[in-house]
């Protein structure tokens, strides 16, 4: 039996595939904790028997805690850098240590978003391996070497966070482990070149799905099996910049309603003040017969039901829904979201959009699109069967195992 400690930051999409590997090596007999700045939030994804190790979060006031919605481009790297990344590890460095001192861990499962877990784990000696949530960093990193400067500037922030939390002699980059990286997608995807600059240390393992909580009261007989049926969702963590957007797809799709209903996912309630639907309001939700409005969905259960997917192309929503063979209408918005959005183009699996300045009739003729050009969803399905053919949190699992120098348990059934 072995030890193995996650270490997270407190977002939704870097938790929820650790979840399903976590799991894994639970059921095979080892020890599984977590370090995170947010506990209440692992254990809500990853169940409330969860064993958590919590860590202090950076302390981000007024201005200093909320990005512009408009910021892009190299400002919106700096601003999640120095604002969030670089603070974060530092205020988590210290639960981490004592997470690893109490817990004991044969590997360190660190986040590639979560420093602290490679830099204190450098320091402390202990096998870490490196979680990469999202594919897009493996494109930025290869991409650094044609920007000096900006690889410059992430060299000396590193720098001089490894001295103040991890070994200042050590020379490891806390997002790409030198033991091994956990990559949750395949090349069918992400593309043949990419990450070639991390070396033979990648394991591609494909999405890591597990069962999720899921609140009761989805409305399953609402769907109509004579009509396609769109999801639109933004994720968790877009619900700032999301109005118009959400509004043009209702609109969108309310035009299509012959053929077409949908389900868009409205956490803050931004359609309150979009209009005609308002008078179907009921604790934050409405609907009618061709648009059915919610704060939140079974998103996992509904992909199964679903014949095509509007999103801002975060990783986790892009690789659920091709995990389940649907085609895409992505339209990023910021971060990572604009280089997974061009591997689903590039894969031939959906449609680009331009997030702040799409209308309803080119959302409605994309939509259009990979709902019925064929291209777009055997696309979609031969993605499906390289995700599933990789072995998701089952090979992860086996991988953690021989870094912890474990003999590989039977696998969980």
């Amino acid at each position: 039996m072995s030890g193995f400690l996650f270490v997270v930051p407190p977002l939704v999409g870097h938790i929820n595939p650790t979840v399903g590997v976590a799991a894994e090596l639970a059921a095979r007999g080892h020890r599984v904790a977590w370090a995170s700045a947010d506990p209440g939030l692992v254990r809500r994804l990853a169940g409330e028997e969860a064993v958590v190790f919590p860590c202090a979060g950076p302390v981000l006031t007024g201005e200093d805690g909320v990005r512009p919605a408009e910021l892009r481009g190299p400002e919106a790297l700096k601003f999640l850098w120095e604002r969030f990344l670089v603070p974060l590890a530092e205020a988590m460095a210290p639960g981490v240590r004592a997470a690893i001192g109490e817990f004991g861990p044969d590997v360190v499962v660190a986040d590639q978003q979560a420093f602290a877990g490679g830099l204190v784990a450098e320091r402390l000696r202990v096998p870490w391996a490196t979680s990469s949530t999202t594919s897009a960093e493996f494109t930025f990193a290869d991409a650094l070497a044609g920007m000096p400067k900006v690889a410059d500037w992430l060299d000396t922030l590193l720098h001089d966070l490894r001295g103040r939390i991890g070994d200042p002699s050590g020379t490891a980059d806390p997002r790409f482990s030198p033991h091994l990286v956990l990559a949750f997608s395949t090349p069918e995807l992400v593309g043949s070149g990419a990450g070639a600059g991390a070396g033979d240390r990648i394991r591609w393992v494909g999405p890591s799905m597990a069962t999720r909580p899921t609140s009761a009261g989805f409305p399953w007989t609402w769907l109509d099996p004579a009509r396609a049926t769109v999801l639109v969702t933004l994720g968790t963590a877009n619900t700032d910049v999301g109005a118009r957007f959400l509004a043009e797809c209702r609109d969108a799709l309310c035009r299509r309603a012959d053929r077409v209903q949908a389900v868009i996912v409205d956490p803050a309630n931004v359609l309150g003040a979009n209009g005609d639907l308002d008078d179907l309001y009921d604790m934050g939700e409405k609907d009618d017969k061709d648009v059915l409005i919610r704060s939140s969905v079974p998103q996992l259960p509904l992909l199964e039901r679903v014949d095509a997917v509007v999103c801002h192309a975060g990783h986790n929503t892009v690789c659920e829904a091709l995990w389940h063979g649907v085609p895409l209408v992505v339209a990023p918005i910021r971060d990572d979201q604009p280089v997974v959005a061009g591997q689903v183009v590039d894969a031939g699996a959906g449609i680009r959009v331009r997030f702040g300045r799409v209308t309803a009739p080119k959302l409605g003729a994309a939509i259009d699109a990979v709902l019925h050009e064929p291209g777009y969803r055997a696309a979609a399905e031969r993605i499906r069967t390289a995700f599933r053919a990789a072995g998701g949190a089952r090979t992860a699992a086996t991988h953690l195992e021989e870094l912890a120098g474990a003999t590989p348990s039977k696998e969980a059934p």
